[in-house]
């Protein structure tokens, strides 16, 4: 089985790094910092691009493609720190599959809309309009009052929603609601996966160029160490989220273990990342002008989406323990 990436995939990684490198980058994501609880991720050219709604079928207006596709994608807006996120898109899809009207909507940009967690904010509810949600095991969709939240990381735009009047799209949605979940901890994963590489790059080429004691830095041992096992998190993190993007594709009794493993693995990998980051950059890895706090702030933040990595190894342990040998 190979879950390498072929060069149909690559081709579309290249397209999705250069639309997105020209209105998101860290320095972006630093002004929306700067703006407070008033910067709202803008969807409009993102959902234009076609990129948001891969997973949207043809006949309502998407790409047609599948979730290894916007797996694909989601990687590179994670590498600059992109907004808003990818996961949204991912888990509407899924849980509108069928009702034309609203995946139309969902591709066409008229439906802005966010999934309500309720054991914490909700990813995306800045500039949402409608909100979907799983209530007495039905799932439901209606407008909402938002309250946004002081951001660590504002390109997550997380907030506190009120539902109102909702209508219900489908009686008994638990186990779409399921699936929908771990197709979004894959993509969480992915966007964790560019996020950590990304930040990993940046401690490696300062670590050839900082010099210390007539050396680069990066020929010290603590240093080489740090950055090693940063890397090896990081590929081994990749397999995990190939793993678990495939699954969603072609084999859903899969998907609970690998849509867990990978978001488990994201968590830690990115954290431990622009961690060592900071570390290796020394003084000026902890300044405001540098970029490694940014990666460290979506890592505090994705570490409790779609809940946290602590679950996610105990779900983890769960399904390979209960699984046939």
């Amino acid at each position: 089985m190979n879950f390498d990436l072929d060069p149909e995939h690559l081709d579309l990684a290249g397209a999705a790094r250069d639309f997105l490198a020209a209105s998101a980058s860290p320095a972006a994501a630093r002004a929306m910092l700067d703006a407070g609880a008033g910067a709202r991720p803008g969807r409009a050219e993102l959902v234009k691009s076609g990129f948001a709604t891969i997973t949207v079928p043809e006949h309502a207006g998407g790409g047609g493609g599948s979730v290894l596709d916007l797996a694909v994608v989601a990687e590179q807006a994670g590498r600059l720190l992109a907004a808003p996120s990818l996961v949204t898109f991912a888990r509407a899809a899924v849980l509108l599959g069928g009702d034309e009207s609203r995946l139309a909507g969902l591709a066409g940009g008229d439906l802005a809309v966010a999934v309500v967690d309720d054991d914490g904010p909700v990813l995306d509810a800045a500039g949402a309009e409608q909100f979907l949600a799983l209530r007495d095991g039905a799932l439901v969709c209606g407008p909402g009052t938002v309250t946004v939240r002081e951001p660590i990381d504002p390109t997550r735009g997380l907030g506190d929603v009120t539902l109102g009047e909702t209508a219900v799209l489908a009686p008994d949605a638990t186990e779409l609601w399921r699936r929908a979940e771990r197709v979004g901890r894959t993509i969480l994963a992915a966007e964790g996966l560019g996020a950590a590489a990304r930040v990993l790059e940046i401690g490696v080429a300062y670590a050839k160029e900082r010099h210390a004691f007539g050396r680069a830095i990066g020929s010290y041992q603590a240093i080489k160490h740090m950055l090693v096992d940063s890397y090896v998190e990081v590929e081994q993190l990749r397999s995990l989220v190939w793993w678990a993007a495939w699954a969603a594709d072609h084999a859903p009794g899969e998907l609970p273990l690998a849509a867990a493993a990978a978001k488990a693995a994201a968590a830690t990998t990115l954290e431990h990342a622009a961690e060592t980051v900071v570390q290796v950059h020394g003084g000026i890895g902890f300044t405001w002008e540098h970029d490694a706090h940014l990666y460290w702030r979506r890592a505090k933040v994705d570490r409790f989406l779609l809940g946290d990595d602590v679950a996610a190894y105990d779900e983890v342990a769960r399904l390979a323990t209960a699984a046939p040998r």
